[in-house]
């Protein structure tokens, strides 16, 4: 349920929130609050509202008067860094976006747009947005409380970019993966919505399969794999009407200091060649999003680099290169013999990697008796040979 009062702006009660945001929920319930009790739990709302967003929205949680919605309206919103980069994708005259939420991607979207159109079904979450927008004193976003797919259809207005974030939550199925059982359903809106535009992205979770996303849509122009220190976070698909050709896959791991880029066509990459060797002087392992885009073979024949095995994913070379995932320096490569361990690693403790071996890191925990941790890597996998190897190393 997700309210608007707008009581909860009194300057005593916004002082109150800020002094309490590091209190303990459950000591401040106890010892009660020095309002009223049917405002008192709006408030309990609004502190733990805004600690869900310290990490993920800074720019919200460190501006005074913002109005929060429930804690799952924070959970399923886009965090700031990837709605950042999203927003660096597209850029034009006019955008609406069709599942507004709490309006995060709107916020950066303005940035690229002269005017932003926010549709919101939930009247008072679209409040919410609109209160928040003059607080940061945006003036291109138009704020509507309206089904963004029907605003679109029943009005004779067309747009730069459309921008769908469905959602995965179905009242009658649950949790969904598939576009046809978010809601909205874009795939069924396609026609409808190409009426009024040339261009729509749409936001979906990691766990679409690309193929069956590029089966579900038309006119896929490029897919975007976003991760976030190595977790990748949102696929971003965009629609070109009309576009017929081969699809581009660009995947991003966003991090502290820098973004990892690694593009390919789709079209490329069952004929990309690859050449298979035993570990070498470095070995690589790529970032969650380049495996999530299935660029298996386009990596290695891009970046010149042998790969171990057809169904390993991990790859190696003779000179240290720039990589779109981790480097690593090969100390020592030995077969795996559970007997004969102690004695050709002597090591207490190690960082463990599985990549297509039969088990997992629980259970050669287990057996090998290595605690986690340390600057020594150890990666369990499987050879051009189908043999079974250990590759210790240290990061390069």
């Amino acid at each position: 349920m997700i309210n608007f009062n707008k009581e909860i702006l009194n300057i005593e009660i916004q002082e109150f929130i800020k002094n309490n945001i590091n209190s303990n929920i459950s000591e401040l319930i106890l010892k009660g609050l020095p309002f009223s009790s049917e405002i008192s739990s709006e408030i309990i709302n609004q502190i733990e509202a805004k600690n869900r967003c310290k990490n993920k929205l800074i720019t919200w949680f460190e501006t005074d008067n913002i109005y929060y919605p429930n804690k799952l309206n924070i959970e399923q919103t886009s965090s700031e860094v990837t709605a950042k980069h999203k927003a660096s994708l597209i850029k034009g005259k006019s955008l609406i976006d069709v599942t507004g939420g709490f309006g995060v991607d709107c916020f950066y979207f303005a940035k690229q747009f002269e005017s932003v159109t926010h549709c919101e079904l939930n009247t008072d979450l679209s409040k919410i947005v609109a209160h928040n927008n003059s607080v940061f004193n945006i003036e291109n976003i138009d704020c509507i409380a309206d089904n963004g797919i029907e605003h679109i259809i029943n009005n004779d207005i067309t747009y730069d970019w459309i921008y769908i974030d469905p959602s995965r939550r179905n009242d009658a199925k649950g949790k969904v993966f598939m576009l046809s059982d978010c809601l909205p359903n874009a795939p069924q809106h396609l026609d409808n919505l190409f009426k009024k535009t040339n261009n729509i992205m749409i936001k979906t979770s990691p766990l679409l399969d690309i193929s069956l996303g590029i089966k579900e849509l038309d006119f896929v122009k490029e897919i975007h794999c976003i991760a976030v220190n190595n977790e990748v976070k949102e696929l971003l698909w965009i629609l070109d009407k009309g576009f017929d050709q081969s699809v581009k896959i660009i995947t991003t791991n966003i991090k502290k200091d820098k973004k990892h880029n690694f593009v390919f066509f789709l079209n490329e990459e069952a004929n990309a060649t690859v050449n298979y060797s035993k570990p070498l002087t470095y070995l690589y392992e790529p970032n969650s999003a380049v495996l999530k885009s299935g660029a298996f073979n386009s990596i290695a024949e891009q970046l010149n680099v042998f790969k171990l095995h057809k169904h390993s994913h991990l790859y190696t070379n003779e000179q240290l290169i720039d990589f779109p995932g981790r480097r690593f320096k090969i100390e020592t490569i030995a077969p795996y013999n559970k007997k004969k361990f102690k004695q050709q690693f002597k090591l207490d403790k190690a960082n463990f990697t599985t990549r297509n071996f039969p088990e997992t890191v629980a259970q050669l925990r287990q057996k090998l008796k290595v605690k986690d941790g340390g600057t020594d890597y150890l990666f369990f996998t499987t050879d051009e040979d189908n043999n079974k190897i250990v590759i210790h190393c240290t990061k390069a």
